[in-house]
C-alpha cells in the first residue's frame, strides 16, 4: 500500500524503531507542511493511507473529493476539528486514532512554568552577552497552581506541580471537577475565583466547539499582575488576540506559549514572541522521542490492522 505521512518536520520518522513497522509498505514522507489545496492533492492523490501528526494538516471535503484512492486516515494522537468526519464518512475513507501518554507535554508545561519563574531564558541571554545576574526569580514551592481541566495531561500537571511543593487548584467542567476531587486535589469555588486566586494557570483542556475561546478577556483581566498564564494545549482555546492584549495591560504578568493559531511559524513572528513578558516556544510539548514511538508507533499498527482486514 502507498502510504503518505507529511509534517514531518523534525524528519525523524525513519529513525524512530516503529517504522519498521511500515517495511512492507511503500512510504513518501515530507518534511515540510503545505496548505494549498492543490499542493495537498498532488501529495496524496496516490496514497491509500495518510498518517497524520496530530492536526498539522486538515482534512476537508474539498480535499477528500478529490482523494478517489484514499482508504485510510490514520491520526497520531486523537481526533480533533482538524477532520471533516462527515466528509470522510461521505466519501469512505476510515479514520482511525491512538494516544500517547501525555507525560512529555506535562513535562514541558513545567519546564515553561519553571523558566517563567525564575526567567532562565533571560538569563541564558544575558550570560551570553557577557553580563551576570539580571532578575530576582521566583520559587514554585507554595504557589497556587491552577490547572484548567483535569485529563490525564492535567492530572499529571497537578501530580508534578505538587511535587514541586504548589497548591494544585483544578477548574473545568463539573465532570472534571468531580474526577480531581476523587484523586485529591482541590477545586476552585467558582472560575472567578480561579482566575483571581492563582498564581500560575496551566491550560490542559482539548480543543472542540464547546471549548473554543473558553478562556476570556475578563478572564484573564482577573489574574494577578504577577501570575503567570501556560497554555500548551491549543491556541484557540483562548479568545483571539485576548492574551496579547492581555499581557500589554499586565493582568497576567507573564505568559508562557507553546501553541499558535496558524503553524509552522516559518519566516514570520507571532505577536506574543515581541513582548517582553512572554516566553514562547515551537510547539514541542508532544515532540519527544519516548512520545513520538508511542504515537506513530500505534498508528502505523492501526495501518496494518487495517489493510491485514482489507477485503
Amino acid at each position: 500500500m502507498n502510504i503518505v505521512i507529511p509534517d514531518d518536520y523534525q524528519n525523524c520518522v525513519t529513525s524512530l524503531a516503529c517504522y519498521q513497522k511500515l517495511a512492507r509498505h511503500s512510504v513518501t514522507i515530507y518534511n515540510d507542511t503545505v496548505k494549498n489545496l492543490d499542493d495537498l492533492v498532488a501529495r496524496f492523490k496516490d496514497a491509500d493511507a495518510i498518517v497524520l501528526t496530530r492536526e498539522r494538516t486538515r482534512i476537508t471535503d474539498e480535499l477528500l473529493v478529490r482523494l478517489p484512492k484514499l482508504k485510510l486516515i490514520s491520526q497520531t494522537g486523537k481526533v480533533a476539528n482538524h477532520i471533516d468526519m462527515e466528509a470522510c464518512k461521505k466519501h469512505g475513507v476510515t479514520v482511525m486514532e491512538g494516544s500517547g501518554s501525555g507525560a512529555a507535554t506535562a513535562e514541558l508545561g513545567m519546564l515553561l512554568i519553571l523558566s517563567s519563574l525564575r526567567r532562565f531564558t533571560e538569563e541564558v541571554v544575558r550570560m551570553q552577552n557577557g553580563q551576570w545576574q539580571g532578575f530576582v526569580g521566583r520559587q514554585l514551592q507554595g504557589k497556587t497552581l491552577g490547572v484548567l481541566g483535569f485529563g490525564r495531561i492535567g492530572e499529571q500537571t497537578c501530580q508534578l506541580g505538587q511535587a514541586f511543593g504548589a497548591k494544585p487548584v483544578v477548574w473545568g467542567r463539573p465532570s472534571s471537577l468531580a474526577k480531581a476531587t476523587i484523586k485529591g486535589f482541590a477545586v476552585a469555588s467558582t472560575r472567578e475565583a480561579f482566575f483571581s486566586t492563582c498564581d500560575i494557570i496551566s491550560v490542559q483542556l482539548r480543543l472542540s466547539k464547546e471549548t473554543q475561546n473558553y478562556v476570556t478577556a475578563a478572564d484573564l483581566a482577573l489574574m494577578k499582575s504577577d501570575a503567570i498564564f501556560v497554555n500548551t494545549s491549543r491556541a484557540e482555546l483562548v479568545e483571539e488576540g485576548a492574551l496579547y492584549n492581555a499581557l500589554k495591560l499586565g493582568h497576567p504578568g507573564f505568559a508562557a506559549v507553546d501553541v499558535y493559531e496558524e503553524e509552522p511559524l516559518i519566516g514570520i513572528r507571532h505577536p506574543l514572541q515581541d513582548l517582553p513578558n512572554c516566553l514562547c516556544s515551537p510547539h514541542i510539548g508532544f515532540v519527544e522521542r519516548d512520545n513520538y514511538e508511542a504515537y506513530y508507533g500505534t498508528a502505523f499498527d492501526n495501518i496494518n490492522t487495517f489493510f491485514n482486514n482489507y477485503p
